[in-house]
């Protein structure tokens, strides 16, 4: 799969778990939204987007403490937001069972009553776990927050895409499968 030259949606995730992904600690996201079942399998909306840090719903004790020390306590989202990554969703995984999540505790920043939320959040609809490969921008671009980025939505369509075809993966290609193999085998064996 070539990587896009510029990409026009952004998915809104906490400002903490975009810089795990940016720095390659983290390379899961949980997501109950965004999702569909096309021809009998789950498909994301799109499996290539730009991270657009958020801030309002964040909160400090669903991180682990390891998180705690770029964290930005606002009281509304900021007016101008800084895209600096993208990602790939390289793989879908509909989570049966919270244990599978404790298998993945050393590969994620979430505490968890953070989990335990997730989960219990409309029981009826199921929770999956996104691996995500990121990748840094060359050059940061900033945009004006505008009303139309605002709200609780994951996919936010920019008014300009945004070019991503110098942007440089965090993990290079053996560290990356590496760690999507140790997740896959963890899950698999929970």
């Amino acid at each position: 799969m070539a990587w896009p030259s510029s990409l026009p949606v952004a998915l809104k995730e906490w400002a903490t778990v975009c810089a795990a992904l940016e720095s390659g600690r983290q390379v899961l996201l949980l997501r109950k939204g965004g999702i569909y079942e096309s021809a009998g399998e789950f498909e994301l909306e799109n499996r290539e987007f730009l991270l657009f840090p958020t801030y309002l719903h964040q909160n400090l004790k669903m991180l682990k403490d390891e998180a705690h020390a770029g964290f930005e306590p606002r009281t509304a989202e900021p007016d101008v937001v800084r895209l600096s990554s993208a990602g790939v969703v390289t793989d879908i995984i509909q989570l049966a069972s919270r244990k599978q999540m404790d298998a993945l505790d050393a590969e994620h920043i979430w505490t968890p009553p953070l989990i335990d939320m997730r989960f219990n959040y409309r029981p009826e609809n199921p929770l999956y776990l996104l691996l995500v490969r990121a990748y840094a921008l060359h050059e940061p671009v900033t945009i004006s927050n505008t009303p139309a980025y605002a709200g609780c939505k994951s996919w936010v369509p920019l008014d300009e895409p945004v070019a991503t075809g110098d942007a440089l993966p965090v993990l290079d290609d053996v560290k990356y499968e590496f760690r999507r193999k140790a997740i896959l085998e963890r899950l698999a064996g929970a």
